[in-house]
């Protein structure tokens, strides 16, 4: 038997995991429930978050915070490794940039010692570009 402190999966637990893990890009809780609405159709936004809570506190999920945003949660499979993020100005969805320029000392002020680093890229995602017939405002 298992000890009562385990907490036990649930089907609405395994499609909230189910929709981070195959998202492979940060997600808000409303793309979450819109995504798991799929396989439990009649989930609410207050099981999601209460799984969220819970998917953060035994680390299977990982907070992405933006600035002046809503955080995003991606699965500590894709936070497994450094990247980045790049957030679409027109839907708003946030996408996983592989990349990283490495070695920012250079940018920093003499004397100070670089610990870790985060950047988020704003612009159009190539799916809103696309619509925008590849046009992009001014930065």
């Amino acid at each position: 038997m298992e000890p009562a402190t385990k907490e036990r999966a649930t089907r609405q637990k395994t499609a909230i995991r189910n929709v981070i893990d195959a998202a492979r890009r940060p997600l808000t809780p409303l793309e979450v429930l819109e995504g798991a609405r799929e396989q439990v159709p009649a989930l609410s936004i207050a099981t999601v978050y209460r799984n969220i809570r819970s998917l953060l506190l035994d680390g299977s999920i990982h907070m992405v915070p933006l600035p002046g945003d809503n955080p995003r949660y991606e699965s500590n499979q894709a936070a497994a490794t450094h990247h980045h993020h790049f957030q679409c100005t027109a839907c708003q969805r946030v996408f996983d940039v592989l990349d990283c320029p490495g070695d920012l000392k250079h940018m920093t002020p003499k004397g100070f010692v670089v610990e870790r680093h985060e950047l988020t890229f704003y612009g159009r995602c190539a799916e809103c570009a696309r619509k925008a017939g590849g046009r992009s405002r001014p930065s």
